[in-house]
């Protein structure tokens, strides 16, 4: 509710009604659990308006203030540093004018010349944090852009992928549902997260039907999380292929 407004919250409880469907108390309700934690994180992921809004919360400027150890008499400045890429830029267009745009190498490539730089923005003055405060403001308008289509199919697909596996392997399901995590922040670290779910939920496809299958996809998930390159994660699939 926070993150968009009443309906989307209710929305998010529709979708865990479909998971608490599907479980028991038997396993102690630990899909659910899971469940409700990612499923949320799914649906409140960064965009350029989510990242405009937080950076123009007055909580924000206050708590910056109390870890600079600035009094009421000082004046402090704040510089707010934006790289956007070119489907970040997409990604806020109407969904579909958005994925006509992105399917264009041409027009990408514009947007990379005319976005993909490093920009300053001195929020403690009016031009910047105006901008920002508007463009933070269009929660209604989220719904209908482009990046919130992907998103939305984005977890539909995981989340009937992570209920296929209920019926036959109850905790692997339980894992797939936490590799969510993986996926979090904005642009490039947006990117480098998705790229490892990807990789992880491939790897987690060779080991269906292995009873040792969910501690491996834990093992999968936590190699990704030990370095920005994936380096780990590229060892531990090479292991998994050479034993499936």
């Amino acid at each position: 509710m926070n993150y968009q407004d009443c309906a989307y919250g209710t929305l998010y409880l529709d979708r865990l009604d479909t998971v608490l469907a599907r479980d028991n108390a038997a396993q102690d309700w630990r899909l659910s659990a899971a469940a409700a934690k990612y499923i949320a994180n799914a649906m409140a992921y960064d965009d350029v308006i989510r990242v405009a809004d937080l950076k123009t919360r007055a909580p924000r400027f206050a708590h910056i203030r109390q870890e600079m150890r600035a009094g009421d008499a000082n004046l402090m400045q704040l510089t707010e540093y934006f790289h956007p890429r070119a489907d970040e830029i997409a990604g806020l267009m109407p969904a579909r004018l958005g994925a006509k745009v992105e399917a264009s190498e041409k027009w990408m490539a514009r947007l990379n010349r005319w976005f993909d730089k490093g920009r300053r923005l001195r929020t403690d003055r009016l031009p910047a944090f105006l901008m920002l405060h508007v463009l933070g403001g269009l929660k209604g308008y989220r719904l209908k852009t482009h990046r919130h289509a992907i998103e939305v199919a984005h977890l539909d697909s995981w989340l009937s992928r992570c209920l296929a596996e209920v019926e036959a392997d109850y905790d692997s399901a339980v894992e797939l549902v936490k590799c969510r995590r993986l996926i979090k922040g904005y642009s490039d670290t947006h990117a480098r997260g998705l790229g490892k779910f990807d990789k992880v939920m491939d790897a987690a496809a060779l080991l269906r039907g292995r009873k040792d299958a969910a501690q491996w996809i834990a093992r999968l998930r936590e190699a990704a999380l030990q370095d920005a390159e994936g380096k780990a994660l590229d060892g531990a699939i090479a292991t998994v292929r050479s034993f499936v």
